[in-house]
């Protein structure tokens, strides 16, 4: 710590009680009452130094025809400490000036008029010297600024809190490697942990790599208007948004118990304990850091965006700052995971366990962003460059994935409504997800959890998913759900009969081309034998490939009989539903249950036969 020693007499006062006495001798012939404490001294060190105080010995002389006079300078900054080490300064005795009591003096000085009027040398300009020494040294910096606290408006006015704000701004955006400053004041084990010792002696090895990080933690015991003035001082020095989001982190981490869930707080290496603040008070600090935050996407992780906004919903942030937070994350959301977007309800109304509407709003920042990206740069999406991927469709995917999850947790939920469920689903578009596995579930949990939907409103939720991009399994577990309208059944199967064509069409474009590649027009001659031997091959291939023919030919007809039947079941359940009300459907589900044991068995055949063909 910097120090500054001044005067050169040995102590002459003594303190009794709230009073101070000059031991020179002389009896007092002034006194000076700062707050319950009174200093006795003599008239003559003091107006030799300060014009203030010649200006009011002067009056109080006047008025009391020379006897002792009585002042009271209730308004000086730094109070009766302040003022002990201004009257040890002015009979000469020895003081030390530090980064602790510097501020007071300097502000104290200006009050008193110290100035170099009354004696070269004076108070004003030994502290100001002093404070240029402070300002090249980054921890009696910090020192200084907080204590700038006690005597703000002079301090201000002075410039002094401005100067120390930009001499740590300046110093945090420097390398610190490259200018040596003195940080982090952590342990003695940390401060060896780059020494070795040889015969006891001790020799510096080569200096530790110094993390961006180094100044978070010595800034964090500032108040929070000073430690908003500094992010801002920094960031107007140039500072990589990354690491004033961390400074946010860090200080909101600490002073925020709502978002670690403690109830108290200490620094390990200064052992310091930080007072707990109120609700209000937390709520208002999370308002500000908000407003601090960078506005890059990417600075702060989205998890720590959505603590963030589970905190605001708790302490009863402002709208403007939860409407902040929800626009940050839905700017990347696609980096979000599913336990952190399931936010808890809160609201007076509590209806649903999870806060749909707001991750709701967040999915409408999301689409409003991608919607905006690609009017900017319009193109044709295929199918394909989903799977190859752009960065703009990857996370688009990214997101559909997690909305599907979404929805699929919080599908058991009897509160959620039709209407909310279908916004939410219906919010990412198709050509998002590549499969339609993940909607699906969601769907299917959504219709077991909820059996009073209409069938109006069963259809409506179907119309979410593709039925063209079911896997084999999810194909085969819809054409068995009862829960299902039997249209989205019947497309679910004829989908899959045209996958089943397509592939079986594949297979023979191969077996032809491999045929051609075998029989080449033109055959070189050779034995009579040997002709022989090639012909019966070939022939034997042909009337395998007829067999196959065949064979497919029989499995169309199965898929055919089998579409008419369903035709036959719609056109049953309809008359059913005319004459009987809609109210027995033990036929109905006798038919179509009996229709999946048919599906069941038969096209495992046709896959069969494209096996056995192979």
């Amino acid at each position: 710590m910097a120090s500054m020693k001044l005067g050169s007499k040995s102590e002459a006062f003594h303190r009794q009680g709230q009073s101070w006495h000059c031991t020179s001798g002389l009896q007092s012939d002034v006194t000076i009452e700062i707050g319950e404490m009174a200093f006795h001294l003599h008239k003559f060190p003091l107006l030799s130094r300060s014009g203030l105080l010649e200006k009011l010995i002067g009056e109080s002389t006047a008025s009391t025809d020379g006897s002792a006079c009585f002042l009271q300078l209730s308004q000086l900054p730094g109070g009766a400490k302040a003022f002990e080490l201004v009257a040890k300064f002015c009979y000469g005795v020895k003081i030390e000036l530090t980064s602790m009591n510097v501020v007071s003096l300097r502000c104290a000085a200006d009050y008193l008029q110290m100035n170099e009027e009354y004696g070269e040398g004076n108070l004003i300009a030994q502290t100001e010297a002093f404070l240029n020494e402070v300002f090249g040294n980054w921890t009696d910096t910090i020192k200084a600024l907080e204590t700038c606290e006690e005597v703000l408006p002079h301090a201000e006015e002075l410039h002094i809190v401005s100067r120390c704000i930009n001499s740590l701004a300046m110093k945090a955006c420097a390398d610190p490697m490259l200018f040596s400053w003195p940080v982090s004041t952590g342990s003695d084990t940390a401060r060896t942990s780059g020494a070795a010792f040889w015969n006891g002696i001790y020799t510096a090895t080569k200096p530790q790599q110094v993390s961006d990080d180094w100044w978070y933690e010595d800034v964090s015991f500032l108040s929070l208007p000073l430690y908003k003035r500094l992010i801002q001082a920094v960031e107007a020095g140039g500072m990589k948004a990354e690491n004033i989001a961390g400074a946010l982190v860090f200080y909101a981490k600490k002073y925020i118990p709502q978002m670690n869930r403690q109830s108290s707080f200490k620094n390990l290496n200064s052992g310091k304990t930080i007072s707990i603040p109120s609700e209000a008070d937390q709520g208002a600090l999370l308002e500000e850091i908000v407003e601090l935050i960078p506005n890059q996407k990417g600075v702060i992780h989205t998890r720590f965006l959505l603590r963030l906004l589970r905190t605001a919903m708790v302490l009863q942030a402002s709208q403007a700052c939860r409407d902040n937070l929800e626009r940050r994350v839905g700017l990347q959301l696609d980096q979000a995971a599913l336990e952190d977007i399931l936010v808890p309800n809160l609201g007076y109304s509590v209806e649903t366990l999870y806060d749909i509407d707001c991750f709701q709003r967040i999915l409408d920042h999301f689409m409003s962003i991608e919607q905006a990206s690609a009017a900017a740069s319009p193109c044709i999406i295929e199918e394909s460059q989903l799977m190859e991927g752009t960065h703009s469709l990857t996370s688009l995917t990214m997101v559909a994935n997690l909305v599907d999850a979404y929805l699929a947790d919080v599908a058991p939920d009897i509160n959620l409504k039709f209407p909310k469920f279908q916004a939410l689903a219906a919010a990412v578009p198709d050509y998002a997800r590549p499969l339609s596995d993940g909607i699906y579930r969601a769907i299917d949990i959504y219709l077991k959890a909820h059996p009073w939907l209409t069938d109006s409103e069963r259809e409506q939720i179907c119309r979410l998913m593709n039925c063209q991009k079911l896997s084999l399994e999810a194909s085969t577990h819809a054409a068995q759900n009862e829960r299902l309208p039997l249209r989205v059944i019947v497309q679910v199967l004829f989908f899959e009969q045209l996958r089943l064509r397509t592939s079986i069409s594949s297979w023979f474009f191969v077996s032809d081309n491999l045929d051609s590649s075998q029989n080449p027009n033109q055959v070189p001659p050779a034995s009579k034998n040997a002709d022989c031997s090639q012909r019966e091959p070939s022939h034997e291939r042909a009337s395998g490939v007829d067999d196959v023919r065949e064979r497919v030919c029989e499995l169309e007809k199965e898929c055919q009989s089998m579409r008419e039947e369903f035709q036959k079941l719609v056109k049953t359940k309809r008359i059913w539903n005319i004459f009987g009300g809609g109210n027995h459907i033990n036929p109905i589900q006798s038919h179509r249950s009996s229709a999946m044991l048919r599906r069941s068995d038969r096209v495992p055949m046709g896959i069969s036969i494209v096996e056995t063909a192979i």
